[in-house]
């Protein structure tokens, strides 16, 4: 790394509120980790080989939200990959999050290339903008200004190095209508057009990957009816010849950030393997697909989490539980904690359901205050910090092995072509062959 402060870098652009100096610093981390042999990519030829059958397909890639404390979380992400061998991970965020967390997407790539350079990491890194979700409200008052944000966040998306893209118009599913298909209708038309933009925006070289989602989080499971109106509705409406979608999210029984008790723990959920497994194989034999995505999953038992790569699920999202072992660590300041509820109760009181208890209330809240004390939690000391993430490293171990992603270094290394982006205008970029790149 020569002379360079990964380390001072990555914090100089998270405590930055200037949007030109941010740019300019994730442009310079950008530079630093190609001359490492780092490359911001789409899984998008992974998951299409294994939509062939190319493989066997026996993992799951998990998806991680990193919330907060993401330089360091990030560090402790690649040091596990290169203990076993794993490919196959992504980094992602939700539209939602980049908000209450105060992590712009430039943002957020440049911190996590960074610490794949300070962790010596070579080749791909997959970043991936999770839930770009329609507000069903907005879309139906205004569906073109409602579409029209989407493309906004997506062009800005791209710009950054997000070349996976989760789409998700399920918020516009209609289930008063009565037949399927017209129940999925703007659903499948929303992500058709949108995928249609983004293939208008990819850079040159670089096919984005692209996922749907046909059952909202928290609502009714899914079923082969639904995930076949969809894609048969999402083909007929996307422009012939254009690739289309790799992946598909569906509901099996999870909600995000877990079904929260009155005491503040997480209720043990009963996840619907059979729905994964049944439409994961529909996905895949019918349609190409690399599988079924399974949504917040992180607060899950233990026990369930090798029996997703058993029943075929392509992509499994975690993102609430890590928030939770930073906030619950006991290497997290009390002070600052305490700070941070008595924000939540001063600001965020009006939130609080009626039915809620205090306990409740500040679990559900707490992700809201991220963004209000980013600097405060970037500002714990380096040693606590690293006792922190050495606490979650071993859960990324322990998720890693289970969804079987160990050696999956060998698959990504065979189908990811990986690409530098040299110039862009509007996300439209001239690329060159990654090899041998400076």
């Amino acid at each position: 790394m020569g002379r360079i402060n990964m380390d001072k870098l990555a914090l100089e652009l998270a405590f930055t509120d200037d949007k030109a100096k941010k740019e300019e610093l994730a442009k310079k981390i950008r530079t630093i980790a190609y001359k490492h042999g780092i490359y911001a990519s789409s899984i998008e030829e992974l998951y299409k080989a294994r939509g062939r059958g190319d493989f066997e397909g026996t993992f799951s890639v998990p998806a991680i939200n990193l919330r907060t404390m993401t330089y360091d979380l990030a560090k402790a992400i690649f040091r596990v990959a290169k203990k076993i061998n794993a490919g196959a991970f992504i980094f992602e965020i939700a539209k939602s999050e980049m908000g209450y967390t105060s992590q712009p997407a430039v943002e957020y790539t440049a911190v996590i290339l960074a610490a794949a350079v300070k962790e010596e990491w070579k080749g791909p890194v997959f970043v991936q903008g999770d839930h770009f979700q329609a507000n069903a409200k907005n879309f139906k008052l205004d569906p073109e200004k409602e579409i029209e944000g989407l493309k906004d966040l997506i062009v800005h998306a791209i710009e950054a190095g997000f070349y996976n893209i989760d789409i998700d118009s399920s918020t516009l599913v209609d289930l008063s209508q009565p037949t399927v298909d017209r129940q999925q209708r703007s659903n499948y038309e929303v992500c058709a057009k949108l995928t249609h933009f983004i293939r208008q925006n990819q850079p040159r070289g670089i096919e984005v990957s692209v996922g749907g989602e046909i059952g909202e989080v928290g609502h009714a499971n899914s079923n082969p009816e639904e995930l076949r109106a969809f894609m048969n509705g999402f083909k007929s409406s996307l422009r012939k010849g254009l690739p289309g979608i790799s992946k598909v999210s569906i509901q099996t029984g999870t909600s995000h950030g877990g079904v929260v008790l009155p005491d503040g723990t997480v209720a043990k959920v009963k996840l619907d393997f059979d729905t994964l497994r049944t439409l994961s194989k529909i996905a895949k034999d019918e349609y190409g697909l690399a599988g079924a995505v399974q949504h917040g999953a992180s607060t899950l038992p233990a026990e369930a989490f090798g029996k997703f790569p058993e029943n075929g699920t392509a992509e499994v999202h975690l993102a609430t539980e890590f928030q939770n072992m930073v906030y619950d660590s006991p290497n997290f300041p009390k002070d600052l904690k305490d700070k941070v509820y008595n924000w939540l109760k001063t600001t965020q009181g009006a939130e609080r359901k009626a039915d809620q208890t205090e306990e409740q209330f500040l679990y559900s809240a707490r992700k809201k205050a991220l963004g209000q004390f980013k600097k405060d939690i970037l500002s714990i000391p380096q040693k606590t910090k690293d006792a922190i993430a050495k606490e979650i490293e071993a859960k990324f171990e322990f998720l890693f092995n289970k969804l079987n992603v160990k050696d999956t270094r060998t698959l990504t290394d065979k189908y990811v072509t990986l690409k530098r982006v040299i110039s862009r205008k509007k996300a439209k970029e001239v690329v060159m062959d990654g090899q041998g790149a400076d």
